[in-house]
């Protein structure tokens, strides 16, 4: 009897198996099927799916066998992954100088006859083996064996998909956590935020209430407009604190709203240079929608047609259409333009082109990946189409 080599890459191949995380879990169904065809088309007592470990070999399934698991030293599969391209037949083990005396040929099982195709996950490495085992000294037919091939793309197959499911729970898990934070720092900022901005609603209707007759009527609009700014703010961060909570509030709290009475409102929370203009859709329109959702998307990108955009003066229309089942937006300006191959990445979280504004300052990286979030929550798409220098225009459409 021969202990078996230790693979060359064997640091690797076991952190590929460790991947999966599929080493003494429960028996399953998918596994337990192959192996009963496994078996019934060889026409044997015992059919496994092994994986190797580091010290030990163990069976996801076993037809035919009681244990689960031998040690390394013994493994006819710790063989048969020393060569992953080939299928590793024994027809005699007794015969064999591999496995004479071995303990799993003179004690149970009983293995005389063995052939192992090994599992090879698409990074390249054998995991193990889908193999048959016998009693008796025999062969297998080329159909058997290109059957036996087949089920063991299968196991792989299986082994994948399970891979994958282990993933996507990683990532859920750590989503799941990172929005428990994100909404934790959400409340704490709401409360920094609305406590000066409760401040200077009560300073302005105080200021309003004793000097209103000691100021002319451009000191009284002032103060109108600090009061109306001041509601409108707070109002907006609640309904962002609600958001934070959870992006189906936004769907839910849906309100009929004239737009052009919103872009009004939008226009006033931005500050806009006096080189530039905001040409509003001509016609009056009324839609039903999340206010502050679709707030959020027009501050967003009405500023960045501001900051990006190196002309004199500067010109931004807003045109509204209407498509079945779709209310239409294109924001078009006169900017500086973005190249199409960035058409896709300008909406990636933390990704920016590298240009400072006409102010001189960098970009952030949040604003298009929360417009486009904010979007999608709406049930909406958005895409972009530009010229460098000369426009940029952006489409987002939203459910009706």
């Amino acid at each position: 009897m021969r202990k078996p080599l230790v693979p060359k890459n064997e640091k690797e191949r076991l952190a590929a198996l460790n991947s999966y995380q599929i080493l003494d879990t429960l028996p399953e169904k998918g596994f337990d099927e192959i192996t009963l065809i496994a078996s019934e088309i060889c026409q044997t007592p015992i059919s496994l799916v092994s994986l190797i470990d580091n010290d030990r070999q163990w069976f996801k399934s076993h037809k035919g066998l009681e244990v689960t698991e031998t040690i390394k030293d013994y493994a006819f599969c710790a063989h048969a992954i020393l060569e992953p391209e080939e299928i590793m037949i024994v027809r005699d083990a007794n015969e064999d100088e591999r496995f004479a005396g071995n303990p799993l040929v003179i004690g149970d099982p009983k293995v005389t006859f063995y052939t192992g195709v090994p599992l090879i996950n698409p990074e390249g490495y054998a995991l193990g083996t889908l193999c048959v085992i016998d009693h008796k000294a025999r062969e297998l037919n080329d159909r058997q064996i290109m059957a036996l091939k087949a089920l063991a793309s299968q196991v792989v197959a299986q082994l994948e998909l399970k891979r994958k499911i282990a993933e996507l729970d990683t990532t859920r898990r750590e989503l799941e956590q990172s929005n428990q934070y994100l909404e934790r720092f959400a409340v704490m900022a709401a409360h920094d935020i609305r406590n000066p901005l409760t401040s200077i609603l009560l300073t302005s209707q105080l200021l309003k209430d004793r000097f209103k007759d000691k100021l002319d009527e451009k000191g009284n609009r002032f103060l109108d407009i600090i009061n109306a700014s001041s509601h409108k703010l707070i109002d907006m961060l609640e309904k962002m604190l609600d958001y934070s909570k959870s992006n189906k509030i936004l769907s839910q709290n849906r309100e009929e709203t004239d737009i052009i009475n919103l872009l009004n409102e939008v226009v006033k929370l931005i500050e806009v240079p006096d080189a530039f203009t905001i040409q509003l859709p001509a016609i009056p329109a009324k839609i039903i929608t999340s206010v502050v959702a679709f707030e959020q998307i027009m501050i967003n990108l009405l500023n960045n047609a501001i900051r990006y955009n190196n002309k004199t003066w500067g010109h931004i229309k807003i045109s509204y259409t209407e498509e079945p089942g779709f209310y239409c937006f294109d924001i078009t300006d006169n900017g500086i333009g973005i190249e199409p191959v960035y058409f896709e990445k300008i909406f990636e979280s933390m990704f920016t082109l590298g240009h400072k504004d006409r102010f001189d300052k960098d970009g952030s990286g949040v604003g298009l990946c929360t417009v486009k979030s904010l979007v999608e929550a709406l049930d909406g798409t958005i895409s972009v189409a530009s010229v460098l220098n000369e426009f940029t225009t952006f489409t987002f459409k939203l459910k009706k």
